[in-house]
């Protein structure tokens, strides 16, 4: 008599345990065609996405998690199911910077997940144009990078849109040289956006000395360049090396290994609190002295912790300036209003860009 297979049974157990997973989604996807039934009933057919609810489920989910997946594992996998179950109340439009692949295609899906209706887009300024005229329910558009810096570009946008963030991502950017050639040495340019270039000046200094370095408007947009030129490489991610089966010849080549890009979601949605928030301010400095500290006592005097904090000329007036600030907590919490009244007292204009669950996930 043959010995039994000791897999049998834990196959026979993992049948049965997919069986009950399948049967609680598909509840959790009735209860959610359910919720968009008592949305319209009560005449409310826009706010079916809701990132303050999203980021409260995703964070007890982390605090249920007891391995062996991580908690970044486990909140990818929650956060495709409410993905699913949200495209049955209402699929999404997600404005990103286009063609399909770039990094913030890869940032919009990380947040919604991949059910979004994808709009792809030329510019971060038709990102914000396409998001203001109703053509997309939300943006996708890059803030900052931890080795090159905030994004001026974005920050100049907000300056002039009434838009609101509502939420925000960081992405781990991982760099890779895609070509269809076998041979470095056959490589004579290499096509990506400029800040990806940047990003990776000392490998290509040592790796590709030699190849002409051009810069174009995405790093998907390098891919489909390179797979139409021969002798020619690419810098992207792997969703552009999928999209567009280009191989990659060499992975993980920035120069920071711990290269990471926030990106904010823009549109006309204002979250409320999450208990876990941010609240980015766009605020207009009077030319004098101590202007500045008049601006950030208000925050240091109730203990609010300032994440971030960056100066662009306002465009307004010669030496004028627009400082944006991020802090830590809701527009609704009574210690972040009175600060901000305070801001406001003591400054020109300020405008509050939106508060928004923090990227903690």
């Amino acid at each position: 008599m043959a010995d039994k297979d000791p897999l049998a049974d834990i196959r026979t157990r993992i049948d049965e345990i997919d069986a009950a997973v399948q049967e609680l989604v598909s509840e959790r996807a009735e209860c959610a065609r359910k919720v968009a039934e008592i949305k319209r009933e009560q005449g409310d057919t826009e706010h079916f996405y809701r990132p303050e609810r999203e980021a409260q489920v995703l964070r007890k989910v982390q605090q249920r998690n007891k391995g062996p997946l991580s908690d970044d594992a486990v909140s990818g996998i929650f956060r495709e199911i409410m993905a699913v179950c949200l495209a049955l109340e209402k699929p999404l439009k997600v404005a990103f910077l286009g063609p399909e692949g770039t990094y913030t295609h890869a940032a919009a899906v990380k947040h919604f997940g991949s059910q979004i209706e994808s709009e792809p887009v030329a510019s971060i300024e038709e990102v914000f144009r396409l998001v203001e005229a109703g053509g997309a329910n939300f943006g996708v558009v890059p803030v900052e990078n931890s080795s090159e810096g905030v994004i001026n570009h974005t920050l100049d946008l907000f300056m002039k849109s009434s838009l609101t963030i509502s939420g925000e991502v960081e992405l781990r950017i991982r760099h890779n040289l895609m070509t269809s050639e076998t041979d470095t040495a056959a490589i004579e340019r290499v096509y990506a956006h400029q800040q990806t270039l940047a990003q990776c000046r000392i490998w290509l200094d040592t790796s590709l000395p030699n190849a002409e370095r051009i810069a174009v408007r995405s790093n998907a947009e390098a891919v489909i360049m390179a797979s139409e030129h021969s002798r020619s490489a690419a810098i992207a991610g792997t969703m552009a090396a999928d999209l567009y089966s280009l191989p990659v010849m060499y992975a993980d080549i920035e120069d920071e290994p711990n290269n990471t890009t926030r990106f904010v979601v823009i549109g006309n949605y204002q979250s409320p609190p999450s208990g876990a928030d941010r609240t980015s301010l766009l605020v207009f400095a009077h030319n004098k002295p101590g202007s500045l500290f008049s601006l950030l006592e208000p925050l240091a005097r109730r203990n609010i912790s300032m994440s971030n904090i960056e100066s662009r000329p306002s465009r307004r007036g010669v030496w004028e300036y627009v400082f944006f600030i991020d802090i830590d907590g809701h527009r609704d919490e009574a210690n972040v209003a009175e600060a901000i009244a305070d801001i406001e007292n003591a400054s020109a204009m300020v405008t509050v860009l939106g508060s928004y669950p923090r990227a903690a996930l």
